[in-house]
C-alpha cells in the first residue's frame, strides 16, 4: 500500500486542510506527523503560553483524526531527522507540508527537500494554508512585494480564493510508533487566564463571532472595555482555523463590520508577504531611521510590569501578563509608548511580546512593532500616540483600567486616567506609581532624535 506523510506545522486542523487532503488523494495511507521541534527551543520561541496552547491544539487534532479512524503521531527532535526516520520506516514516497514564510521555516523546507530526496521521497509544499493569499502571488510591477498596505489591499480584494475543503471522512494510518501527546498541565509559567486551544474550541468561537460580534466590528473593534474583537488570532496562528474559510464565511455575512474584519485578514497576509520577501525584517529595521535608542532598564522593567504610571498603558500590559493576549488597541498604545515616548528599541518590546503572546509570530508581531516604531511600513512613521488622549477616546469611563489595575478600582472620572493629580495623601493610599516620564518631554525627545519638525 502507498504511504504519504502529512507534516503538520501551523495548520493544526482537519477542516479546510489542503495538506491532509492532498496526501489522502495520492496515497492509501497517511501518517499525520507533528514534530516537537528542538530547533524552535534553541531559537527561543518555545514560550510557555504557546506551548500550553499547542498542547491543547495537538490533543484536539488527535481527537479529530481519531473520529475519522486515524491518530496523530508525535516525535521530538530535529524536524528533518525525525521526518526522514518516519519515511524510512514507512516507505513513504511523499511528505506534504504547508509552505512557511519565516527564514527558519524556509530553511527547514529546503533542508527537508534535500534530505528527503536522499531517501527517495519528494517534498510537496502547499500554499494558501497559512494565509488567504500566498506571499508573492500578488506583487507590484517590477517588485517582489508590496511595501504599502492600501494598494496591496486593493489587489487582495480582487484576487480569487481557493474553494473551502470539507474535512475528510476517513484517515487510514499505518502502524507507526508515537510519543505521548504533550499535556498543558506539564507546562510551567503559563499565564493564569490563557484561553483554551484546539480546533473544536476555535470553530465554536468562530460560529459565535460570525453569528453576532462581527456585525459591530467596525464600530467597536477599538473599544477597550467592550472587548469586542474576535479573539481568533491564536487559532489562526496555530492553524486551528483556516484563514481561507474564515475569509469566505466573513464575506458571505456582508455589511460594514465583516468588510472591516476582512481588512484585518488582509493586514495579516500583507505582513506575511513582507516577511517572505524581506526575512531580515524579523529583527532588522525595514526602513532605518538612524535611531539611537535609549536603554533605561528601570523604565523597561516598569513597562513590562505595567507600572509606568499611565493607567491605560499599565492595564494593557497587565492584561498581557494575565491572559497571554492583549486587545489590538492596547498593542498599538503600549508599542507607541515604549518606542516613541520612552524611545526604546522596538526589538525590546517585540521580544517581550513573543515571550508572552499566545498568537505571537514573526510576521505579525515583528512587523506590527516596526509599524508602531516607524521603522516599518507605516506611511506616517513619526506619529506618537498620546496615552491620555487614547484613554479618553477608547476607555472613556475607565472600565478597562479598573479591570486590570485594581489599585485604581475605586477611582471615578478623570482621576482613573490621571491619578497623579489627586492630593498627595490620596495618591499615597493607592500604591500606584507616578508617571515614569512626562509625555511632552518624551515626545520632544523623540522628535529631536528623529530630526523631524
Amino acid at each position: 500500500m502507498s504511504v504519504a506523510v502529512v507534516l503538520f506545522t501551523s495548520d493544526l486542523r482537519v477542516h479546510d486542510q489542503p495538506v491532509l487532503r492532498a496526501a489522502l488523494s495520492g496515497a492509501d495511507e497517511v501518517i499525520p506527523l507533528f514534530v516537537r521541534d528542538t530547533g524552535v527551543t534553541e531559537a527561543g520561541f518555545d514560550a510557555p503560553n504557546r506551548l500550553a496552547f499547542l498542547a491543547d491544539c495537538l490533543a484536539a487534532l488527535d481527537a479529530g483524526l481519531r473520529e475519522r479512524g486515524g491518530r496523530l503521531i508525535i516525535r521530538t527532535g530535529d524536524v528533518c531527522e525525525q521526518v526522514c526516520r518516519v519515511v524510512r520506516a514507512s516507505g513513504a514516497r511523499e511528505v506534504h507540508v504547508a509552505a512557511g514564510v519565516s527564514r527558519y521555516a524556509v530553511r527547514r523546507e529546503e533542508r527537508l527537500r534535500t534530505e528527503l530526496a536522499g531517501v527517495g521521497c519528494a517534498l510537496v509544499a502547499h500554499d494558501a494554508v497559512v494565509t488567504v493569499v500566498p506571499p508573492g502571488q500578488i506583487t507590484p510591477a517590477g517588485k517582489d512585494h508590496f511595501a504599502v498596505f492600501t494598494p496591496y489591499f486593493r489587489r487582495w480584494e480582487e484576487t480569487g480564493r481557493r474553494a473551502v475543503m470539507t474535512a475528510p471522512r476517513a484517515v487510514r494510518v499505518p502502524a507507526v510508533d508515537s510519543e505521548p501527546l504533550p499535556e498543558r498541565a506539564a507546562v510551567k509559567g503559563v499565564s493564569p487566564g490563557l484561553a483554551e486551544g484546539g480546533e473544536a474550541v476555535a470553530r465554536k468561537r468562530l460560529s459565535s463571532w460570525l453569528g453576532g460580534g462581527i456585525e459591530s466590528y467596525e464600530d467597536r473593534h477599538d473599544d477597550l472595555p467592550g472587548d469586542a474583537t474576535s479573539r481568533l488570532s491564536p487559532y489562526l496562528h496555530f492553524g486551528c482555523l483556516s484563514p481561507v474559510e474564515l475569509a469566505h464565511r466573513a464575506d458571505r455575512t456582508r455589511g460594514v463590520g465583516p468588510a472591516s474584519f476582512l481588512r484585518q485578514l488582509a493586514w495579516r497576509d500583507f505582513h506575511h508577504q513582507v516577511l517572505a520577501a524581506r526575512p531580515r525584517s524579523a529583527w532588522s529595521d525595514y526602513r532605518a531611521r538612524g535611531d539611537r535608542w535609549r536603554t533605561d532598564e528601570k523604565e523597561i522593567a516598569a513597562w513590562r510590569e505595567g507600572r509606568t504610571g499611565y493607567p491605560v498603558v499599565d492595564a494593557a500590559m497587565r492584561q498581557l501578563l494575565h491572559e497571554g493576549w492583549m486587545h489590538n488597541r492596547g498593542r498599538l498604545l503600549v508599542a507607541s509608548f515604549l518606542t516613541k515616548t520612552l524611545y526604546v528599541d522596538w526589538r525590546v518590546g517585540a521580544r517581550h511580546f513573543l515571550d508572552l503572546l499566545v498568537d505571537g509570530d514573526l510576521a505579525n508581531n515583528q512587523l506590527n512593532w516596526q509599524w508602531a516604531a516607524g521603522t516599518g511600513t507605516d506611511t506616517r512613521p513619526n506619529r506618537v500616540l498620546n496615552p491620555l488622549a487614547q484613554a479618553r477616546r477608547f476607555d472613556p469611563r475607565g472600565d478597562y483600567v479598573r479591570r486590570w489595575v485594581p489599585e485604581l478600582a475605586g477611582l471615578k472620572g478623570p482621576a482613573v486616567h490621571q491619578p497623579w493629580k489627586l492630593p498627595a495623601p490620596d495618591r499615597a493610599r493607592l500604591d500606584y506609581p507616578d508617571p515614569i516620564v512626562d509625555l511632552d518631554e518624551g515626545r520632544d525627545r523623540f522628535v529631536r532624535a528623529r530630526g523631524v519638525g
